[in-house]
C-alpha cells in the first residue's frame, strides 16, 4: 500500500523540498509502471480533460485547465504571446516634426501603443505592398501643434497654464477611412485602446504632423503585435498537514503562508492549523526555516492541473483571445495531420 502511495505521488505530484523539488519530470508514459494503463486514450482523455474559469475581469481572465500535459500548456501560452494576430502602427510618415523627440524614436512609440481594432475584420498585408488597402490597413493621422496661452497669469510657471496642446496623447490620434472603410465598417470605433498614452512634450511653435498605417502581425515577427500584456501558468498548489499543528505553532504556520492558505480552528479550546485555500499559495517555502515545522507540512504541486493568468492589452477581451488561441492550436494539430498523411507508407 505504501509502495502504491509512493508510485502515485510520483506520478501526479511534484514535490517541494527544502533543498530542491522531486518528480519534475513526467513518468507516466506507457509500461513504465506495471499495473497502470497510461496508454493514451480519447475516451479517458475527454473525461478527464475540463476548463474551469475562475475569475473574468474586462481585461484579466484566470482559468484552470486540467488533464493536460505541460507541452501543451507551453504550447498553448506562446501561441497566446506570439501567434494571435492584432492590429499594430507598422508605417510611420512623417510630414513635419520639430519636437525635440527623434522621428525614430517618434515612430518605435507610436509603433507599442494598443490599437483597438478587431484583426478578424482585416487580411495581412502583402509583403512589400507600401501603400495598402481598405482591407489590409488602417490610417491614422496625428497632428498638433502647440501654442502659448495668451490669457495665463504672467507669475504662472505651470506648462498645463501656459500653453495649448502641449502634451501630445494618443487621444489626439485620428482614424482617416482608406477606400471605402466608411462604408465596410460603418459601426466601427478604431482607436488607441487607451486615451491617455503620451506620446510626447511640445513647447509653442513646435508640431507634430505623421500620417500612420496599421497593419495586421503577430507578436512572433514584433512585441508590439502580442495581444497580451501577460500570459502565464502555474500548477496548483498541495498542502498537506502531516500531523496535527496547535497552539503556538498553529500561529507560525500560519504566517509562513500566504495569507487567506492557513486557517486556525478553535477545537476544544485549543488553536488547530487547516488548510483552507491552498490555492492561494505562492510557495515561498517559509516553513522549512523552522525546524519544528518543516517535518509537519508536505508542500506539492498538482502535475496536470494548470492555473493560466491572461492579462490582455485591451485590443480584443481575454475571452476571445483564448477561443483564438484554441483555434490556432487546432489549425496546427490538423496541419500535423495532413502532412502525416500526406507521407507515403512503405
Amino acid at each position: 500500500m505504501a509502495a502504491k502511495r509512493g508510485t502515485d505521488e510520483m506520478r501526479d505530484r511534484v514535490v517541494l523540498g527544502e533543498f530542491g523539488v522531486r518528480n519534475v519530470h513526467t513518468t507516466d508514459f506507457p509500461g513504465n509502471y506495471p499495473g497502470y494503463e497510461d496508454a493514451w486514450d480519447r475516451r479517458r482523455f475527454e473525461e478527464a480533460f475540463r476548463v474551469d474559469i475562475i475569475r473574468e475581469e474586462e481585461g484579466a481572465l484566470e482559468f484552470d485547465m486540467v488533464g493536460i500535459d505541460a507541452a501543451i500548456a507551453n504550447a498553448f501560452r506562446r501561441i497566446l504571446l506570439a501567434e494571435v494576430p492584432t492590429m499594430a502602427v507598422e508605417k510611420v510618415f512623417v510630414y513635419n516634426n520639430t519636437s525635440i523627440v527623434q522621428d525614430e524614436i517618434l515612430a518605435h512609440r507610436l509603433g507599442l501603443i494598443p490599437i483597438r481594432a478587431d484583426p478578424r475584420l482585416f487580411e495581412y498585408r502583402n509583403q512589400g505592398d507600401e501603400e495598402g488597402t481598405e482591407i489590409d490597413t488602417l490610417q491614422f493621422q496625428l497632428k498638433i501643434k502647440c501654442s502659448r496661452n495668451a490669457q495665463a497669469a504672467k507669475e504662472s510657471s505651470d506648462p498645463n497654464e501656459l500653453y495649448f496642446n502641449h502634451k501630445v496623447y494618443s487621444k489626439h490620434m485620428t482614424w482617416v477611412p482608406l477606400g471605402n472603410q466608411t462604408d465596410l465598417f460603418p459601426d466601427a470605433d478604431f482607436r488607441p485602446v487607451h486615451d491617455d498614452i503620451l506620446i510626447a512634450l511640445l513647447r509653442p511653435g513646435q508640431e507634430i504632423d505623421v500620417l500612420m498605417h496599421c497593419v495586421k502581425g503577430i507578436g512572433k515577427d514584433h512585441a508590439k503585435f502580442s495581444p497580451v500584456a501577460t500570459a502565464s501558468y502555474r500548477l496548483l498548489p498541495d498542502i498537506t498537514l502531516l500531523q496535527p499543528v496547535e497552539d503556538e505553532a498553529a500561529e507560525m504556520l500560519q504566517k509562513c503562508f500566504s495569507p487567506g492558505v492557513i486557517e486556525i480552528q478553535n477545537i476544544k479550546g485549543k488553536k488547530v492549523a487547516r488548510v483552507a485555500n491552498a490555492r492561494l499559495d505562492t510557495f515561498s517555502r517559509e516553513v522549512f526555516r523552522h525546524e519544528g515545522l518543516k517535518n509537519l507540512v508536505r508542500l506539492a504541486r498538482v502535475r496536470n492541473h494548470y492555473i493560466f493568468s491572461v492579462e490582455s492589452t485591451g485590443i480584443l477581451p481575454p475571452d476571445v483571445l483564448v477561443s483564438e488561441a484554441i483555434k490556432i492550436l487546432m489549425g496546427k494539430c490538423q496541419r500535423f495531420l495532413n502532412e502525416l498523411d500526406s507521407v507515403p507508407m512503405e
